[in-house]
C-alpha cells in the first residue's frame, strides 16, 4: 500500500498536471489509495476498494523527482 506521505505527494503532482500513467495519459483524479511494487517503481490506484492492475494504467515513480521511499 502506498503510505500516507506517497499518496500526499502524487496528489500534489495531478493536482499540479505532472503525473502520467506508463500509457502517457495524464492522470487527473486524486488517489483515495494505492498499491506499489516491492521494486519502488509502479503505482497502481485503487477504485473503491478494488486495485487497478491494468499496465496501461499504471504510473512509474521515475518521473517524480523526490518521491518518498
Amino acid at each position: 500500500m502506498l503510505s500516507r506521505p506517497q499518496l500526499d505527494f502524487l496528489n500534489r503532482a495531478v493536482r499540479a498536471g505532472q503525473l502520467q500513467t506508463t500509457a502517457g495519459n495524464p492522470v487527473t483524479a486524486e488517489l483515495a489509495a494505492g498499491l506499489i511494487s516491492v521494486d519502488g517503481k509502479v503505482m497502481y490506484r485503487i477504485d473503491d476498494g478494488i486495485p487497478v492492475l491494468l499496465a496501461d494504467e499504471a504510473m512509474g515513480t521515475t518521473q517524480l523527482h523526490d518521491f518518498p521511499a
